[in-house]
């Protein structure tokens, strides 16, 4: 994933295009670059390696005079084709220096067309999939039936392209005019006073205009200072797009006084889980956003298939548990990289649900559009509103977090999984597997978690210390039974991405089939222990698993229910939880292992926002 910004309009756009750069810094940060229009036949373009901060102090030496121009283009680079270098940083020029490109995904057929450009002549300056566009353009505005027409030279190459891709044209010679064009990653255009924006995302340009138009799958848009036109890749204009207002503003995207925007949004997550719930429970019935199934069709689902990756992986797994208990239904959750090579079982009985924060994960992408193709039906539950996932699927839940910046999940983590609660009541409401008032209660239940999760945050000073303490250990295991163990499994993640540790999960009952080789005297062991009102079997079990590997030396720590003394004397460190019902558990034991990681990782001088390797959504598989 990368952040891709153009503007033209009547401000200074070096100021515009680095501002948007800075708010996209966490799409990708191994790289950054940008390229401005003078107006007068002139393309200043200048590209680091490294963090925005290292292209800004390049620009601070060469003077911000020589960018005076009102319209231009930028990118914040997380590299697939080449290394983060600055010769493949964007944006990419072609050899006249008249036409640039800046681009977010991966153009499949690019070793063709690379071999084509180099029989032709041409040579290319870096080792990215993305230079070729940039040369195939000015060769068609140089040549043949679309020469001297920008607009429609980049058309007749984006027909040639393949892939996933987002891609962005400058010509020096038509500087009033940018060119767009998206292929399953995102890209959203801001429609301003006198002037226009297109973005990544629309952090890019809120601080200007919170009016947008949602481009669909192969479409194109040219933006002027005063208007912007959609078309498909041909040209046709009978094209769909969808106007909305931003209902968040500037603020939500800055950090509120906190070190990280991570941190900010451990913080703010009450309320995306109650802004998730809100609105859902209408006259006795819980109601989704996009309904385009019939009570009728979800009582034919035989069978539910959860696709997700990453954290939201995790939160399909909690879901699981949740609606075969609501529901009766068998429940598999799959990794979305791996549903569709695997060759599932799907018809118009099966329902999939679709869980991506930013509704253009690739994988996930992948697994709708084969689930589609199989006659099943789709539910996406989304935090982007009319991004690629819930416009192909049959009926949407969107979570309602607002931005979330930090790499790594945390509001967008809880707020699925109470979306995911949501869809599974609405399934047993139209099975008739529950009834209306268990229905009302069980969302009663819900309601009343946003409040336990503020009280919580307010006593996370003790996890921050032990954090401090452990920071140096080579290792930290975690453990749990039925909903804590997708719990482990999180909280193991947030350590790996945030700190750099080994962290593994387990279902506690496996630990003697293999595990407990790995315990040995001083090494961490995270418990999530499951309340001994609603699971006291599967309680008694895991106090057995910790008294195992407190046996063997390791320091335990345990999360457990507020009140429950049978586990104080094994454990070590003990934090506690309000009580909440059991299969609504993880919207409370998540927490602390997210202030855990954010603390042992700033401990260790690491970026919490911004952890190696990463980007916030992939969508390239």
């Amino acid at each position: 994933m990368c952040g891709i910004v153009g503007y033209v309009g009547h401000r200074r756009a070096l100021d515009v295009v680095v501002e948007a750069l800075r708010r996209m810094e966490y799409r990708g940060y191994d790289s950054a670059g940008i390229a401005i229009l003078d107006g007068q036949g002139g393309l200043a373009v200048e590209r680091k390696a490294g963090r925005l901060s290292n292209l800004e102090a390049e620009l601070d030496e060469i003077g911000e005079e020589h960018f005076t121009g009102t319209a231009g283009m930028g990118h914040t680079r997380w590299a697939t084709h080449g290394r983060p270098t600055d010769r493949n940083a964007h944006p990419h020029r072609d050899a006249s220096g008249k036409v640039a490109v800046v681009h977010n995904g991966i153009i499949e057929n690019f070793a063709p067309l690379r071999e084509e450009l180099e029989k032709s002549g041409v040579e290319l300056a870096s080792d990215t999939d993305t230079e070729v566009a940039v040369h195939l353009v000015a060769r068609a505005y140089e040549e043949g039936p679309t020469a001297g027409n920008f607009v429609d030279s980049a058309r007749s190459v984006l027909r040639r392209l393949e892939g996933a891709f987002t891609l962005v044209f400058a010509h020096a010679d038509h500087p009033g005019t940018i060119v767009a064009a998206r292929r399953s990653t995102p890209l959203v255009v801001g429609v301003g006073d006198g002037e226009m924006f297109i973005a990544s995302d629309v952090a890019a340009f809120i601080e200007f205009t919170r009016e947008a138009v949602e481009l669909g799958q192969d479409q194109v848009v040219v933006i002027t200072e005063d208007s912007y036109t959609v078309t498909d890749f041909d040209g046709n204009s009978e094209v769909d797009t969808r106007p909305f207002t931003i209902d968040w503003d500037l603020a939500a995207a800055e950090k509120g006084g906190h070190d990280y925007f991570m941190l900010k949004e451990i913080e703010e997550q009450p309320a995306a889980v109650a802004d998730t719930l809100r609105g859902h429970f209408v006259d006795g019935r819980i109601v989704l956003d996009e309904q385009r199934l019939s009570d009728q069709e979800l009582r034919d689902i035989d069978k539910v298939f959860v696709v997700a990756c990453g954290s939201s992986y995790h939160s399909g797994l909690v879901a699981k548990y949740a609606i075969e208990h609501w529901t009766r239904l068998p429940v598999e959750v799959e990794l979305a990289s791996e549903f569709r090579y695997r060759d599932p079982v799907l018809d118009r009985s099966t329902l999939v649900v679709a869980i991506s924060q930013s509704g253009e994960t690739a994988d996930t992408l992948e697994a709708v559009r084969h689930a589609k193709d199989q006659k099943a039906r789709v539910l996406a539950v989304c935090n982007t509103n009319g991004a690629q996932i819930p416009r192909e699927a049959d009926a949407v839940l969107y979570t309602r977090t607002g931005p979330e910046i930090g790499v790594a999940s945390t509001k967008a983590f809880l707020a699925q999984m109470a979306a995911n609660y949501l869809v599974g009541l609405a399934l047993a409401q139209a099975r008739g597997t529950k009834y209306p008032d268990e229905v009302a209660r069980e969302y009663q239940d819900l309601a009343a978690m946003p409040e336990k999760i503020a009280e919580l945050l307010t006593g996370m000073d003790p996890v921050r210390a032990l954090a401090r303490e452990l920071s140096d250990s080579p290792a930290v295991l975690f453990l749990g039974r039925h909903v804590g163990y997708p719990v482990a499994l999180e909280g193991a993640l947030k350590l790996k991405e945030l700190a750099y540790m080994h962290a593994e999960g387990f279902a506690a009952g496996e630990l003697k089939h293999g595990p407990i080789a790995l315990i040995e005297d001083g090494l961490p062991v995270i418990v999530v222990m499951p309340s001994p009102k609603g699971r006291a079997v599967l309680h008694s079990k895991l106090l057995s698993n910790i008294r195992e590997i407190q046996a063997r030396g390791a320091v335990t720590v345990v999360i457990a229910e507020e009140g429950d003394e049978t586990v104080r004397p094994f454990a070590d460190h003990l934090f506690e939880i309000p009580s909440a019902p059991s299969l609504l558990q993880p919207l409370l034991s998540t927490v602390p292992l997210q202030v855990f990681a954010a603390e042992v990782a700033q401990s260790r001088g690491y970026d919490v926002d911004k952890p190696r390797n990463l980007a916030k959504s992939v969508t390239v598989e």
